[in-house]
């Protein structure tokens, strides 16, 4: 496989990078604070041990039982360098614990060669998504730059720490200790293993590890285990952070953010080429060279929303960008505290048609982080989650939202400009079928209190605000993905 992060990663210690010095982190550390927002991305020292929430409003609905995994660069800064883009801090698995009423909160650093060695120096020297290499970073494979970061996933009795870039690192659910690297065959070791992997309602798993213009398909069972790892060809070498899937196809979106160059860091060697549009690449699960393509005006994209089947067409909701500049920009100057002045993304549905056509319905719904209802992964559904609504000039939404493709319309809850909204997760209500028939649960940073909150919503009542909070006597870093275990 002709893995780019794979080629650039492995001789990155060979190039050099300027170091941030203390003095530069000091006064990088004082924009940042000096903004009402920058304890989003603050650095947390230490691991924290479980510790009880305090409920500060209502009380959790009958039936919430569970833990919720999150997971989120939580360490960007050390007195001999630092990260430059918020996508390439250490990660950090929260776990929140609702039993018998009560919350509790506790969070580990995944214990990856990356982070060993930068405490090691007291600098941090990795290559990443956009910061550069420091010469005195020792690389020999991917994993040595794998900050473990983004999502998890459980598979058996393991929760898995995800990094698009490199392999799974397991870790111990119940005391978040770091396990070690996931290896699912010698020849396939150290192979990306994107951080968005799509889970059918039976609990198989299916990813992608992207290379340039080439991706392995993974399939493995609810356990883990690898079931085939198959290389793919792509049209283009499109970044991709995320796809989707339909009970019988694999989704690939790839936008017009090309990879025209190996470089590092890794966002430098894109290109925004709105004229070549978007293209949608749909692949047969059960025949992975049944293929059809289809073409879209040109949009950004992170983050996609489960596909599903109408008759023989394909429909799946994304939070389209205008363009990358977030990625390749934005996120670098959100750790100074600069004030963004970019578009944020907006939710819109995509349609593939069985004649070959595609459209894509736009909306003015300010939206990140999609999600569904888990039991309809790939599914026909009519509801979308996400969060909603950002203030002008920061970086972070204020709201979650949940939009109704049938109907026509987006219900919103803002908690107000002084928090900060992570991702949430549909929890089904036991015993229920419909499809807003259960809570969503997500954390929020409340900037005036200086702690992170827990929340739980009523799905299907989600404009009448919290049924239960909990409040840390701790402020976190916001969070990228998460996912619920009942």
């Amino acid at each position: 496989m002709h893995a780019s992060r794979r080629n650039f990663l492995m001789s990155a210690a060979a190039l050099s990078a300027a170091v941030v010095t203390p003095e530069t982190v000091r006064a990088m550390t004082a924009m940042r604070t000096a903004t009402d927002w920058g304890l989003a991305t603050a650095d947390i020292e230490a691991d924290i041990a479980p510790t009880a929430m305090r409920l500060i409003h209502g009380r959790a609905p009958a039936g919430l039982e569970g833990t919720l995994y999150r997971n989120g660069p939580a360490k960007f800064r050390r007195p001999g360098g630092s990260a430059t883009h918020w996508f390439d801090g250490d990660g950090l698995v929260r776990r929140f614990r609702i039993r018998d009423g009560q919350a509790e909160l506790a969070a580990r650093f995944v214990d990856t060669p990356k982070r060993r060695q930068e405490t090691r120096l007291d600098a941090m020297v990795m290559p990443g998504f956009g910061t550069a290499a420091d010469p005195r970073a020792e690389i020999g494979s991917p994993d040595d730059a794998n900050a473990a970061n983004t999502s998890v996933l459980m598979a058996g009795d393991a929760l898995w720490a995800l990094w698009e870039g490199g392999s799974a690192v397991a870790m111990d659910p119940e005391t978040l200790a770091t396990r070690g690297m996931v290896t699912h065959r010698p020849d396939l070791k150290g192979m990306p293993f994107l951080a968005h992997p799509r889970i059918e309602p039976d609990g198989r798993i299916w990813n992608l590890g992207m290379g340039r213009s080439q991706a392995m398909v993974w399939r493995l069972s609810p356990s883990g285990a690898l079931e085939a790892a198959t290389l793919v060809d792509l049209p283009r070498a499109s970044y991709l952070h995320d796809f989707t899937a339909t009970a019988r196809h694999l989704v690939i979106v790839l936008q017009p953010w090309v990879q025209a160059r190996m470089t590092m860091p890794f966002a430098d060697g894109f290109e925004w080429r709105p004229d070549e549009g978007t293209q949608v690449l749909v692949i047969d699960k059960d025949d992975l060279t049944k293929r059809r393509l289809f073409e879209l005006p040109a949009f950004g994209f992170f983050h996609l929303g489960d596909a599903w089947s109408d008759g023989d067409d394909i429909r799946f909701d994304l939070c389209a960008h205008r363009d990358m500049d977030f990625a390749a920009r934005g996120a670098t100057e959100l750790l100074n505290g600069v004030p963004l002045n970019g578009e944020p993304a907006r939710l819109a549905l995509a349609h593939l048609k069985a004649d070959g056509s595609a459209d894509l319905q736009r909306t003015d719904h300010v939206a990140e982080f999609p999600r569904s209802d888990p039991r309809r992964a790939g599914l026909p559904r009519r509801f979308c989650l996400h969060t909603a609504e950002e203030t002008p000039g920061r970086p972070f939404a204020s709201a979650i939202g949940m939009t109704d493709w049938s109907a026509g319309r987006t219900r919103v809850f803002d908690f107000g400009t002084d928090h900060v909204m992570d991702e949430m997760v549909f929890v089904p209500r036991p015993g229920g079928t419909a499809e807003d028939d259960g809570w969503l649960v997500g954390p929020t940073l409340n900037l005036a209190a200086r702690a992170t909150e827990l929340h739980v919503l009523d799905a299907a009542r989600i404009e009448d605000g919290p049924l239960a909070s909990w409040r840390a006597d701790t402020a976190l870093p916001v969070s990228f993905h998460g996912i619920w275990a009942g």
